[in-house]
């Protein structure tokens, strides 16, 4: 997972989108994604569905998985065939520290950002004009973190569904959920850049490299040193059983700690719901200007949010992702979370030549009646169906070929 400032962020960036340079900058987009990602190719399924609905004057909002930093990328080329604009929410993070010419291309193709660790009411009324207004799809990712794990969907956050169902309530026009899939695959073995970044994980924790077992056996190993690292750390003692329910049982305990301290909720949630119950009421502290906090309360807090970080890392591991099915793409997923997270690189590094497939799945309508409409889990767990049933689709379809 990235590593990334967690605050306020230091202004809004609002979309300036225009149809013209979206359309004028489409090669260099495509180049850019060959040259920083090596994603060579572009496969784009049922697109007549986002067609149909761009056609029919609907808001549409577009929701993918975030597998991968190249999402974007690929997303913006796959609309480029319909042809479209996109409006993009982004983390601010996106935009901070970057050059102001950079900001303002994003701004440009339709990018705006978004305070993830706060109630940001502009981002959210912005999404909603969009939809009521615009000719344009809005993207959102609700998984909202980026988890490389491209073969299974990770709890979708409920804010999506909620934009939509609020746009909807005063709309002159019909608001459509498109759930949309996306699947990297490598075309060139990236099998000798990985252990080669495998060798270097095992020298982080002072291991001798173990060449004599398979890579597989060796991500294991690896995994289950780090995390006896971890049950030591918040625990006192390492556990035993079953790598997935240690993960588990790690990510609750932390979590419960500091939502006790808050006197927060978490029985019904998922762990993202839970991690952002927390940062958010961080963050709220921490940028309080009428009661200001200690030095020693403001190290405290920052050490809280240091803790849901590690949740989110640990949640992103499944522990049987290797094991059930051992490709090569999840083997390098996992091995590129190792080093953004052991070797703390911003990103991980690209193995080998890729492709690309996105899947645009039928369309979910959004009613405007608030009693005779889905609530909005309901129409977030439908479309975590939809991405996840393509997903499998897409894998049934390769395992009967090969």
């Amino acid at each position: 997972m990235n590593h990334y400032r967690i605050g306020v962020p230091p202004k809004w960036w609002n979309p300036k989108l225009s149809p013209w340079l979206v359309r004028m900058s489409a090669g260099l987009r495509f180049k850019m994604m060959k040259r920083l990602h090596r994603v060579n190719k572009v496969h784009v399924h049922n697109r007549e569905v986002l067609e149909s609905a761009i056609a029919g004057g609907q808001g549409v909002m577009i929701t993918p998985n975030h597998p991968s930093h190249c999402d974007p990328h690929v997303i913006y080329d796959a609309a480029d065939r319909v042809p479209t604009p996109l409006f993009l929410m982004a983390t601010w993070h996106v935009f901070y520290g970057k050059s102001r010419i950079l900001q303002w291309m994003f701004q440009k193709i339709g990018t705006f950002s978004v305070d993830r660790d706060g109630a940001d009411m502009t981002a959210f009324k912005e999404s909603i004009r969009i939809l009521q207004k615009e000719t344009a799809p809005l993207v959102i990712f609700p998984e909202g973190e980026i988890y490389h794990c491209n073969d299974r969907v990770t709890p979708f956050l409920v804010g999506p569904a909620t934009i939509a169902s609020t746009a909807a309530r005063k709309s002159d026009r019909e608001i459509v959920i498109v759930p949309c899939a996306i699947k990297y695959e490598y075309v060139v073995d990236p099998t000798e850049r990985l252990l080669q970044v495998m060798q270097e994980l095992e020298q982080s924790v002072f291991w001798r490299p173990r060449t004599e077992k398979s890579l597989i056996e060796r991500i294991y190993y690896f995994s289950e040193a780090v995390l006896n690292l971890k049950e030591l750390e918040f625990m006192g003692q390492t556990k035993s059983g079953p790598l997935t329910e240690r993960v588990n049982a790690l990510a609750d305990y932390v979590l419960t700690v500091h939502e006790k301290e808050r006197d927060l909720q978490q029985t019904t949630k998922s762990i993202p719901e839970r991690i952002k119950g927390i940062k958010t009421r961080c963050v709220k502290e921490l940028c309080d200007d009428k009661n200001p906090v200690s030095e020693k309360r403001r190290e405290e807090l920052f050490r809280q949010l240091d803790d849901t970080f590690l949740v989110g890392q640990l949640f992103s591991y499944p522990g049987n992702y290797v094991a059930e099915s051992p490709t090569i793409e999840r083997i390098a997923e996992t091995i590129d979370k190792f080093e953004e997270d052991a070797l703390m690189r911003p990103t991980a590094g690209i193995r080998g030549e890729r492709e690309c497939h996105v899947y645009f799945g039928e369309p979910i309508r959004i009613s405007g009646d608030r009693k005779k409409g889905k609530p909005p889990a309901e129409i977030t767990h439908e479309m975590e169906q939809s991405v996840q049933s393509m997903l499998d689709r897409h894998a049934e379809k390769k395992a009967a070929v090969t």
